[in-house]
Formats: C-alpha cells, sequence, structure tokens
C-alpha cells in the first residue's frame, strides 16, 4: 500500500485516463449536435454529397478507412456525422460488410436516436468477430431512460459470464458520463456481483467519477455551467481536473486548464 497521497495521485489519474478514453461519448450527454457547415467546394462537402448520393462501394470506403492520410478519414468522418440521420440507411447496409462494419456501427452509435440505437442493438447477437456489439452499449450513454440505464447495469452485472472484458468496459463509460447520483448506489450493488478485479476497480472508478460530477453540478459553479461546448467539455473532465477522490471540496475550477475546440460537427 502506498501512501495517501501516492493513492491519491492513482486514483485522480485513473479518472483522467477513464475520461479521456471515454470522451467521445460526452456529445451524446451535455451537447446538442451542430451541423457543420461547408462550402459547396470543400472537401468535407464534397465527401458527404459522396455518402448521401453517389452508390457506395465497400472497396472505395475501405480505401479511405485504410488510408495512410489522417485527413481523408478525418473528413469521412466528419462528413457522416454532418449528414446526420440521413445516412443511416447506409450505415446499416454497410454493416453487413466487415471491412466497413466497424466504421458504420461506431458512427450510427454517434449519431443515436431511436433509429440507429434499434440497428445497433442487433448487433448484440452478431456472430462476427468484430467486437461491435460494444458500440450498442456505447450508444446508450447519456440516456436517461430507465430501460437504457437496465441494460447497462444488467451487462455489467453479468459481467463474469462475458468473454469479452472490453464490452462490459464500454457499458461502464457509458454510465460515467452520467450525473445522476443515484447511479451510485447502484454501481456499488452491481459490482458486489462481479468477481474480474479489473472491472471491480472500473466500477468504482466510474462511481467515483458520477458523484464527483453530481456534487459539482449541485455546487454554485456547476448551477452555473450552462450548456456551450467549453463549459460541457470542463464540466465532462471535472472529476480529474477540479477535484480529487479523497477530497471533500468539489466545484472549485481550475484556472489552469485551458479547452481549445479544433472541430465542431
Amino acid at each position: 500500500m502506498g501512501s495517501p497521497d501516492k493513492r491519491s495521485m492513482k486514483s485522480t489519474g485513473k479518472i483522467l485516463l477513464w475520461s479521456v478514453t471515454g470522451f467521445a461519448l460526452v456529445a451524446l450527454c451535455f451537447c446538442q449536435p451542430s451541423r457543420l457547415v461547408a462550402s459547396p467546394a470543400s472537401p468535407l462537402a464534397q465527401k458527404q454529397n459522396e455518402l448521401l448520393n453517389e452508390k457506395w462501394s465497400p472497396e472505395h470506403l475501405y480505401s479511405i478507412l485504410s488510408s495512410p492520410n489522417p485527413e481523408a478519414r478525418e473528413n469521412l468522418y466528419r462528413a457522416a456525422f454532418a449528414a446526420g440521420p440521413a445516412i443511416i440507411p447506409r450505415l446499416e447496409a454497410a454493416l453487413k460488410d466487415d471491412r466497413t462494419a466497424t466504421f458504420a456501427a461506431q458512427t450510427l452509435a454517434y449519431i443515436g436516436g431511436e433509429k440507429a440505437l434499434a440497428i445497433l442493438s442487433k448487433l448484440v447477437n452478431d456472430p462476427r468477430n468484430l467486437d461491435l456489439r460494444r458500440f450498442y452499449y456505447g450508444a446508450l450513454g447519456g440516456s436517461d431512460n430507465p430501460k437504457d440505464i437496465e441494460i447497462l447495469l444488467n451487462k455489467i452485472r453479468t459481467s463474469d459470464r462475458e468473454p469479452d472484458r472490453t464490452v462490459t468496459q464500454e457499458a461502464i463509460l457509458a454510465l460515467s458520463i452520467s450525473s445522476d447520483p443515484s447511479l451510485v448506489s447502484k454501481l456499488e450493488q452491481a459490482e458486489k456481483e462481479v468477481s474480474d478485479p479489473v472491472v471491480k476497480d472500473d466500477i468504482q472508478t466510474a462511481a467515483t467519477v458520477i458523484q464527483l460530477r453530481a456534487k459539482y453540478l449541485a455546487s454554485p459553479a456547476g448551477e452555473n455551467a450552462g450548456n456551450l461546448v467549453n463549459q460541457a467539455i470542463r464540466t465532462y473532465f471535472m472529476p480529474a481536473l477540479e477535484a480529487a477522490p479523497e477530497g471533500n471540496d468539489a466545484g472549485q475550477p481550475d484556472m489552469h486548464v485551458e479547452i481549445h475546440v479544433r472541430h465542431l460537427t
């Protein structure tokens, strides 16, 4: 056992790592999506037009996804996000090809909504060895629907029977987005039904993150957080940047943290 200070630093580091790992889900919880406006001649607009209006070729789509040029892949994802729900039928078709299934599942999870979730829910029984189920559980992150929360909790409770630990971890990450303090006791109860020490540790981290975020949002600083993108990002990372798990105070803003948003779709 290390000293209290060392344990505190380790816990804070774990929360920060957890936050970075799960940050892709933050828009589902804090932000309403904004449409990226691009000029007709921009690469993004051209890519969006291809995705929506031209015939899809798995070979062509895979060539972009596997391109050594990171900008090509980034433009593909940004164009898909900008297209929004209109692209869902094409993503559903792309799920059938192993080369494009991961891209399709990930994009459906980010788009979210009832139609996308219905498609993703079918991946729970997908026989392919592509680990696509994790995108369904990830897409439930930020939901306040009791049914969705119970699906995630049940996945955690039954983690000892889950051969792929990453699927369980995705369910835990999805719940960690929440700021509902009532989830803490439910996670603590779920932990008692789990024997895997790594999963138990992840559950404890998620419970700590939720508890600290809920405490922050109930503080004067949290009540004034608003719904701007920068404020949403700060609120998401707050458990790692503005309080230690052993601390008694939450909501003390770290003025040394700067937020820079490169792209917003």
